[in-house]
């Protein structure tokens, strides 16, 4: 009975920690895992300038094939 309890009490010694490191790097890696609030505005940015030059490219495509209807078969061959 006591190398029962002695078994018991190495395995939980050596587990929990290892349970405890293990769950503190998950949790600092996940609350770091996030976006500064600099990255944040950076990346609205981006998605911003990126609209928009969608946006300007739908135009321009527009204008093309009013002016020049063919200019996007002519352009595949290329």
């Amino acid at each position: 009975m006591g190398e029962f309890f002695g078994g018991l009490v190495g395995l939980i010694g050596v587990s929990i920690p290892i349970v405890w490191i293990v769950m503190h790097y998950r949790s600092a890696n996940h609350s770091a895992g996030g976006l500064s609030a600099a990255e944040s505005q950076q990346l609205d940015d981006l998605l911003r300038v990126t609209d928009n030059m969608a946006e300007r490219i739908k135009t321009l495509e527009a204008i093309l094939d009013s002016d020049y209807p063919e200019w996007r078969e002519r352009h595949d061959k290329e």
